[in-house]
Formats: structure tokens, C-alpha cells, sequence
């Protein structure tokens, strides 16, 4: 806390390419990096750079990389203000983000009520997609969809928000769907009931979970949360691969009051960000997250 109305925010992230293109992987590491920041309902004000470089990296590629994340920073409305650079046998990249909101305002994971709306931004499935373009199973055209959505910014769905009755938000990375949500779930002491039918899913993620090409992470999240999930019998085994599957830059998961809801249909709709209504949320149960 800086002061009674100010609280100063920092989040940190970085990781290896996901995709080949410099410029790209430059774009969605700080995208990722700043989505924290959009989950909290705060806007970024000044990012660092953090950069590991192999000795096989040429300095085009680097400067590529680094484009690649200024741009999302401007687009952001922040500026980057130096960062750190460091020789490593693997490149990696991402951002140290600082925000400052008045806490009144600050969004967290803990504070879903049962009958809240439960919403998503992003579709599904992109680290599956990232595992079969590196394995050549799917081309870089249908890996297209998903860089896509990883290099956009969380922001445009943390301003059609901000001003409505958020009661709890997160950003679906690395612990996929059901960690984030689960955490959002034991957080607020309620159970989430979700609707399998209405998780938006990329094309080709369902088919490449059904043929076993997936990320270890689907099997580390799965063996890790299972115990606190009910699937019911409908729910495939590939959907559920999609649900523990390892997220770069995913959407943002809302939940809303159901008073809320057309007001953020609305908004959304206005602003063009696509979403969707997964589920609700219900008095607590045995598990955390109830799928149908």
C-alpha cells in the first residue's frame, strides 16, 4: 500500500518460445506477462524486460523479440522503462509489470458467490495446438487461431468489465482451466458447475487430446488436481485433456452477479470480445469444480 486509496501492484513472467517467429514470441510472452496485471482490474503503467540469449541468437532476432513485446506494452498504454539481459543456453522473455490501483477496486480469485455467472474470454486448448505444430502434426496455418489469441491482450475484456459487478476474476496460464478455476473455486468457498458444451475450444485441440498429443503439464495438472474435480460420464477424455491443458496467455475467467450479466453481454458484444457462459456458481460441494 502506498497510501489508503493507492496499492501498488508487481507481477512477473517469462518463459521459451512457443512459436517460431521472433516477433511473435515477443508479442505473447508480453502479453502473457501483463495479463496478470488485467486480472487484478488494473492497467499497466511500466514494464521491465527480462531476457535470457543463447550465443546462436542473432542480434535481429533478439531485437525482433523485443519489438514483438514493445508493441503489446504501447498497445497496453505502458511503457517499458530498461530491463535485463543475461546469456543462457535457451531464449526466454517476458516482463516485470508494475500497475497502481486504489484498492476499492481490485478485482482477486476470492469473492464468487453462489449464483454468480461464470464467464470465459479465450478459447481453450492452446498448449496442445503449441505441442503438435512443434511435433509437425498440425500446420503453422492451423496453429494461426491460437497465436492469435495469445498475443491479445487481456485488456479489452478488463475495460468492458471494470465498471460492472465483478465479484471474482483470474487468468486461465500455466495450471490450465481446472487450477485456475479451482483455485477461484476454493478461494471463495463455493463449487463451480460447469457446462462442458459451452467451454470454447480451438479448432483441432479435441482431436489432438483424442490421438493422446498432448503437453506433460495436462498429466501434472490432472494428477495434481483430480481429487477436487467431478467429471461426469458425458465428459470425454479429450475434453477433459482441454480442461488440465496448460495455457499461455489464456482468457480471463469471470465471475459476475447474474444481475450483471447483461450489462457485460452488452459490453462485450459492443467491444467485439468474444466470450463465453460456461457455468455458474453453487454452494459448495465435495469437489471444487463440477463438470457436466
Amino acid at each position: 500500500m502506498l497510501r489508503d486509496d493507492l496499492m501498488l501492484i508487481q507481477t512477473v513472467d517469462f518463459f521459451p518460445p512457443i512459436v517460431d517467429d521472433p516477433y511473435r514470441y515477443g508479442q505473447i510472452a508480453a502479453a502473457n506477462s501483463l495479463s496478470d496485471i488485467y486480472a487484478m482490474g488494473a492497467s499497466p503503467n511500466l514494464a521491465l524486460n527480462i531476457l535470457c540469449i543463447p550465443s546462436c541468437l542473432s542480434p535481429e532476432e533478439v531485437s525482433q523479440i523485443m519489438a514483438g513485446g514493445a508493441q503489446k506494452v504501447q498497445e497496453a498504454g505502458a511503457i517499458i522503462a530498461g530491463g535485463h539481459s543475461v546469456e543462457d543456453n535457451e531464449p526466454k522473455y517476458g516482463l516485470c509489470v508494475t500497475a497502481c490501483i486504489d484498492p476499492k477496486y481490485i478485482w482477486s480469485n476470492a469473492g464468487a458467490k453462489p449464483g454468480d455467472v461464470i464467464i470465459l474470454t479465450k478459447p481453450l486448448g492452446n498448449g496442445i495446438l503449441a505441442t503438435a505444430a512443434k511435433q509437425d502434426k498440425i500446420t503453422q496455418a492451423e496453429f494461426e487461431e491460437a497465436t492469435e489469441s495469445m498475443a491479445t491482450l487481456n485488456k479489452y475484456a478488463r475495460d468492458a468489465a471494470v465498471d460492472l459487478n465483478v465479484h471474482a476474476c483470474t487468468d486461465i496460464t500455466g495450471f490450465g482451466f481446472m487450477g485456475h478455476a479451482g483455485e477461484m473455486a476454493k478461494a471463495s468457498g463455493v463449487t463451480l458447475e460447469i457446462d462442458s458444451k459451452n467451454i470454447p475450444v480451438f479448432k483441432h485441440a479435441l482431436e489432438l487430446a483424442e490421438q493422446g498429443i498432448i503437453p506433460g503439464g495436462v498429466l501434472r495438472n490432472e494428477a495434481y488436481l483430480t481429487k477436487n474435480v467431478l467429471f461426469h460420464k458425458n465428459v470425454s477424455r479429450s475434453m477433459q485433456s482441454v480442461l488440465f491443458d496448460p495455457q499461455t496467455s489464456g482468457g480471463l475467467l469471470f465471475a459476475i452477479s447474474e444481475d450483471a450479466l447483461h450489462a457485460f453481454v452488452c459490453e462485450m458484444n459492443v467491444k467485439n470480445i468474444p466470450f463465453s457462459v460456461i457455468g455458474k456458481a453453487i454452494k459448495p460441494t465435495d469437489y471444487y469444480i463440477q463438470v457436466h
